[in-house]
């Protein structure tokens, strides 16, 4: 019986040092049985986006292999983009693979919800949205995301219109947009747990907010929308401010920053403070990111950086507020053509057990299903490499966050409680480096090792043995293998879970 006993784990990290002989090791101890809990983050803390643009229909990145260079040169930032159908929300392959990694929150919002238009109405969708706004969503899209939410154990983020088909005559916040949406989502038993005012206040002049949009604006149109909150739908909790791309991550994109908004003098208030990162744009949208660094420690490390200014800003005006980052992935602007393969479950991995031991209670990954940077193919719905890494998570990591060691030479180490279990632990081990390295430990674990014969591919394995769905687009069984007290082999570019019990 194991329950009697101290589990402790000593990690022997491999390292070369000057004057050690080849067989000494760096001797790192981790006693799973005393660790300090540092955090604990809310069940549903692995979570994603089903973009507003996917729901209604409209204009999404185009594949790198649909890209044509001299169509950018003469269309600019339109050329980027091409028009998507709706996404089927009841699709059976869609909704297996999603429910496969519930509970989540599921948010339904980016640059397309704030022009949105909802169309209260059961008649033929309209062509062209009204004066005022951009795109239409329909009761049965509505619906849909309703209806979703309930088959993969999801519950509802989202954000409203801030342009000006909502707006008076003078130009001030109306309920034009929010109250027919609420009230329909209630007449079909649906909910919506938590929503910001609108996507990405940071940068207002490109999401469909009025001209000369500012902090005095925004805490004005703050003010109107928590009044309808508390007295239309108490119950769901407001976020905000929602934006992105502060603190030097990515210079120059503030148009309004989180500061000017916060130090307002009717300064919002949100019930969960929320913030979007990305460590960069994609090279569709001019950027100089590379797969090369896809393994650096500096790159894994960023997602730190990016929640550092939010993090003061929360301490500063909210504290003690919950912080989510309800928006990432692997770069702006839908993804680098490598998001979409091995080399970035280094970095979606290592962003969720850093930001865990940060206390960030929530990740939203963008998206589940569209662009390079989606867990799943768009169409085909296929798992990703980054699927399988969030599905590992889901069924091993726990809400309790613990203490752990970080190796110098490479070995990033998180330990949480093992799901399920109130004394097991689930150990995640990261190695990104390009050598063979070891882990001691001192009685059984079940072991889930991921691998890919290369960086750059999209068929990864775990134990050995490549993942895939069955004919019926089923999953396969996801076992761990028994691993024996003694040493455990970390191979080169690979990451392994341990469950301990």
């Amino acid at each position: 019986m194991l329950s009697k006993l101290t589990l402790t784990a000593i990690i022997f990290i491999t390292s070369l040092l000057p004057g050690t002989a080849p067989d000494e090791t760096n001797k790192v101890s981790l006693d799973l049985a005393n660790l300090k809990q540092v955090a604990e983050v809310d069940e549903r803390f692995q979570s994603y986006n089903v973009e507003m643009c996917e729901v209604v229909g409209g204009d999404f990145w185009i594949p790198y292999e649909l890209l044509d260079p001299e169509k950018v040169k003469t269309g600019g930032f339109a050329a980027l983009k091409r028009t998507i159908a709706a996404i089927d929300l009841y699709d059976k392959k869609l909704v297996t693979l999603a429910s496969a990694l519930g509970p989540t929150y599921v948010r339904v919002s980016g640059t397309w919800a704030n022009t949105t238009y909802f169309q209260d109405n059961d008649e033929s969708k309209l062509t062209e949205a009204p004066a005022g706004y951009e795109n239409v969503l329909t009761r049965a899209e509505w619906k849909g995301v309703m209806d979703f939410c309930k088959a993969v154990d999801g519950k509802l983020v989202t954000s409203f219109a801030i342009s000006d088909g909502i707006r008076d005559a003078d130009g001030n916040w109306t309920p034009a947009q929010i109250e027919p949406l609420v009230n329909y989502t209630k007449a079909i038993g649906g909910e919506i747990y938590a929503a910001e005012m609108f996507n990405e206040p940071s940068h207002a002049s490109y999401g469909g907010a009025p001209e000369d949009y500012d902090a005095e604006y925004y805490a004005k149109d703050f003010a109107s929308f928590k009044k309808f909150v508390d007295e239309s739908i108490p119950d769901m909790r407001i976020m905000g401010p929602g934006s992105t791309g502060e603190g030097g991550i990515i210079p120059g994109n503030e148009h309004m920053t989180t500061d000017m908004i916060l130090s307002e003098a009717q300064k919002p208030e949100f019930e969960i403070f929320s913030y979007h990162y990305y460590g960069g744009v994609s090279k569709r949208c001019g950027g100089q990111l590379t797969p090369e660094n896809g393994l650096d420690p500096e790159w894994l490390s960023k997602t730190e950086l990016g929640l550092k200014y939010y993090e003061e800003a929360r301490d500063k005006y909210l504290p003690g507020a919950p912080i989510w980052l309800t928006e990432t992935a692997e770069a702006a602007c839908g993804g680098n053509p490598w998001a979409s393969t091995y080399i970035d479950t280094f970095r979606y991995l290592e962003q969720m057990g850093r930001l865990a031991k940060k206390g960030v209670q929530v990740v939203m990954h963008n998206t589940l299903a569209a662009s390079e940077y989606a867990l799943l193919e768009q169409g085909t719905h296929n798992p990703r490499p980054n699927y399988w890494a969030a599905l590992l998570w889901g069924k091993l990591m726990g809400t309790q966050v613990f203490d752990s060691p970080a190796s110098e030479e490479g070995l990033d180490i998180f330990v949480h409680n093992l799901k399920g279990s109130t004394q097991g632990k689930a150990v995640l081990i990261v190695n990104p480096t390009d050598a063979e390295q070891s882990v001691t430990i001192p009685g059984k674990a079940a072991q889930y090792l991921l691998t890919a014969d290369e960086l750059q591919t999209k068929t990864v394995k775990l134990n050995g043995k490549v993942l895939t769905l069955a004919a019926d687009g089923s999953l396969p069984k996801i076992n761990g293998k028994s691993v024996n007290s003694g040493e455990v082999k970390i191979p080169a570019r690979s990451t392994m879970f341990l469950a301990v019990r």
